[in-house]
């Protein structure tokens, strides 16, 4: 039974090992975590710390997902090749002004880059005009923001990460109405 035993563990090493990498994930992510916020007591708000930990946890998964990749004898260089690829991708990408790629791009930075977030009051400055309104929703392909009037504007995320952008501290006061012009011309 003992020989039996140690010929199968001899010839599924590879499948122990994968499954002792599935386990130790969960333990290492943990302990990842708890370090992270050892570190970062009190000196981060909560949603810096989210963002954080999802970052945490897909750089612990990825590395553990090489090892084992290295483990099972498959070569990192191709994984190299089509992780540079993507890059430059994304770097084209940012370039291109009005292709959904772009978009999706901004996305992207939005996520990582924590200066504005639902509920914040912003003035997206374009030039000599500006819209202001507050982030209701941040999606794929846009922003959504709720005006001081009500009416909604929805905002794409590639104009939105490349145009200054002013968190307001407060609320804006709504405009006062404009009076009607009078019309030159005959009286009627």
């Amino acid at each position: 039974m003992p020989e039996t035993l140690a010929t199968f563990l001899l010839a599924e090493y590879k499948l122990i090992v994968t499954l002792l990498f599935i386990f130790l994930f969960p333990l290492l992510l943990k302990l990842a975590i708890k370090v992270l916020h050892k570190i970062t007591r009190g000196k981060i708000d909560l949603h810096r710390q989210q963002r954080a930990e999802l970052l945490l946890k897909g750089l612990v998964g990825a590395v553990l997902l090489c090892l084992l990749l290295v483990f099972w004898g498959i070569e990192l260089r191709g994984l190299l090749v089509l992780g540079s690829s993507l890059f430059a991708m994304l770097g084209v990408a940012m370039f291109a002004a009005w292709s959904l790629l772009s978009n999706l791009t901004a996305f992207l930075i939005m996520f990582v880059q924590n200066d504005y977030r639902l509920g914040n009051w912003v003035r997206v400055i374009d030039g000599a005009n500006f819209i202001e309104g507050c982030i209701v929703e941040m999606g794929l392909m846009n922003v959504v923001l709720r005006h001081v009037d009500g009416h909604k504007v929805v905002y794409p995320n590639n104009l939105f990460v490349t145009r200054p952008v002013w968190v307001l501290s407060e609320a804006p006061t709504k405009p006062k109405h404009i009076a009607e012009r009078r019309v030159l011309g005959p009286k009627k």
